[in-house]
């Protein structure tokens, strides 16, 4: 996988752990190794300006995922694409109640990225369940792993 990560804030986050999570979760879901993702990490301003202009909502958001090669159906069977783009916000993150550390959410974050680049979702009660029980497995099975 060529992943691109780009740190536009002023976050301290382990770029190493992102990208390994990344890799791993697209290969987890039979991404051709050869595909391309690019990660940015911003600050709460940039996201809300994200937010506000590609989600018409008020505020910032945790994570963000801009699909690319949306109508080519992903795996190792199609060939590399450009899975897309992931932007994440630490600070806005931290602010939530968290159950685990924040390295550990950033993690999460990433993996919800991932997910959603290749098109899953949580907007209907049926779909949150798949997609959260597979983004902590893939999580839980990355963590045992490294």
């Amino acid at each position: 996988m060529a992943i691109e990560i780009t740190n536009n804030s002023e976050s301290t986050s382990n770029e190493s752990e992102i990208v390994s999570i990344a890799k791993f979760a697209l290969d987890r879901m039979g991404i051709h190794p050869d595909s391309d993702l690019d990660i940015t990490i911003v600050d709460e301003a940039e996201m809300e300006a994200l937010h506000r202009q590609w989600m018409d909502l008020p505020g910032a958001t945790d994570v963000l995922s801009f699909p690319m090669d949306e109508l080519k159906p992903f795996s190792a069977a199609t060939g590399p694409g450009i899975v897309g783009d992931i932007v994440l916000c630490p600070a806005f993150a931290a602010k939530q109640p968290l159950k685990h550390s924040l390295e550990t959410e950033i993690a999460l974050l990433t993996t919800h990225g991932v997910l959603h680049l290749l098109g899953m979702d949580h907007a209907e009660p049926e779909e949150e369940k798949t997609m959260f029980a597979l983004q902590e497995a893939i999580l839980a099975e990355w963590q045992a792993a490294k």
